[in-house]
């Protein structure tokens, strides 16, 4: 059997899907027990004992400052921040994305605009944000709205002007004006891609909160990766960047529940 035809079954795909980490991680546990060989002080990169050690303080003992377990303060407050980012910015690209795409007229007047304002680099606006807004949550929160909105609308109105003319056309022979239109026929449709499109968004949302928070913050994940880096403490940043990668990853699978568990008929099942 040709390998394009070939269709790895459930376990086998967890089992693909694990061995480049597994080798990955190999990888580094051999490069860093070599360098630690040559140099036992070496901290570019520590070995597991040394994360353990660095992360255990950080994760079990209170802040003498603060009164909070630093780890959990910090995860805490990215996830906030994030979330209501991720939420402003779906609720934006469903509401702009449907009216855009059922509506030509909208589209012909504020396509161009949603277009220009996508392709402006959202970092070069964080400046700005922070004269603007201040220092506090609401900038980083406009930061991870104005950076990821844009193409979230853009993606939606494509998926919603591109649906089948017939579809519409039968609503209309039916009585339907053009609100209901974008409500019973656009939106159903709009879902699906409504949920891929803030999986693609997670990426860069997550850089802009790390990069916000790494310039204006007082906790967050991005703040102490960026505060124990001046002590070269990667034993600490590792575990950090390990920690936001599955993080991203519990986001993304459970969107991708989410799609196949609340529309099927998007995923081909049926078929």
């Amino acid at each position: 059997m040709r390998w394009v035809n070939r269709q790895p079954r459930r376990g086998e795909r967890l089992l693909l899907g694990a061995l480049p980490i597994l080798l990955l991680l190999l990888l580094y546990l051999v490069v860093a027990a070599q360098r630690h060989a040559l140099n036992p002080a070496d901290k570019i990169l520590p070995l597991p004992r040394a994360m353990v050690a660095g992360m255990s303080a950080l994760l079990f003992e209170r802040d003498q400052l603060s009164g909070q377990f630093v780890f959990w303060a910090d995860t805490l407050a990215s996830l906030q921040t994030l979330g209501l980012g991720l939420a402003i910015s779906t609720i934006t690209a469903l509401v702009v994305g449907l009216v855009l795409g059922v509506l030509p007229p909208v589209r012909a007047t504020f396509g161009p605009l949603v277009t220009g304002i996508a392709v402006i680099p959202p970092i070069a606006l964080l400046p700005i944000l922070f004269i603007a807004l201040g220092l506090g949550e609401t900038a980083k929160v406009a930061l991870i709205v104005i950076g990821i909105s844009p193409v979230m609308v853009r993606d939606i109105t494509a998926h919603v002007a591109a649906l089948p003319k017939e579809q519409i056309i039968k609503a209309q022979t039916l009585g339907a004006s053009s609100w209901q239109v974008m409500i019973r026929v656009a939106l159903p449709q709009a879902m699906p891609r409504l949920l891929q499109a803030v999986r693609l968004a997670l990426g860069p949302a997550w850089v802009f909160l790390i990069s916000a928070e790494a310039i204006a913050a007082d906790v967050g994940l991005g703040y102490r990766i960026f505060l124990v880096r001046r002590y070269l403490s990667m034993d600490v940043i590792i575990p950090y960047v390990a920690w936001i990668a599955l993080l991203a990853i519990l986001m993304d699978v459970t969107l991708t529940f989410l799609s196949r568990r609340c529309f099927p008929w998007a995923h081909g099942a049926g078929h």
